[in-house]
């Protein structure tokens, strides 16, 4: 598995303690300093099943001193992954790209409160509605058959 971060952004350290503590092995990438291609962002959107604005850092300063809240609708395609590809401080992370699931999936993660793992802290693909319970319910699927023996 791909996990692209930011080393100094507090969600992307929990998530990585969580991968850990639960026996994931992953590759480790700085967002910062190898920003994402736009290729790899078309093909990562596609994979996610989720849309373009889901993957803006829109807490960032860099987001916010740019304006682009109401900016990004009206933005095309290619606008959008060319402003991406631009500076990985625009990416929402943590990122994490599995490998072994079939198909392989992209899960743009942020921290919640799980009551399946009773009280503790987990990380769960965006849950925004049903679609994205859908793509929480695939994140699971997908780790289960990553974790390291």
């Amino acid at each position: 598995m791909l996990f692209v971060c930011y080393p100094k952004c507090s969600t992307c350290g929990k998530a990585r303690a969580w991968l850990e503590a639960n026996g994931f092995g992953f590759t480790e990438r700085d967002i910062k300093l190898d920003n994402p291609t736009a290729e790899e962002l078309r093909a990562w959107h596609e994979k996610s099943g989720l849309p373009w604005k889901r993957f803006f850092n829109t807490s960032g300063q860099l987001y916010r001193s740019m304006g682009l809240s109401g900016k990004v609708d009206s933005m095309d395609e290619d606008e959008i992954v060319s402003l991406l590809a631009s500076d990985g401080m625009l990416v929402k992370r943590p990122i994490l790209v599995t490998d072994s699931a079939v198909p392989a999936r992209v899960f743009v993660l942020f921290p919640r409160r799980d009551i399946g793992l009773q009280g503790r802290v987990g990380f769960s693909p965006l849950p925004r509605g049903r679609e994205d319970l859908r793509h929480n319910l695939h994140a699971r699927r997908a780790l289960q058959g990553t974790r390291r023996a």
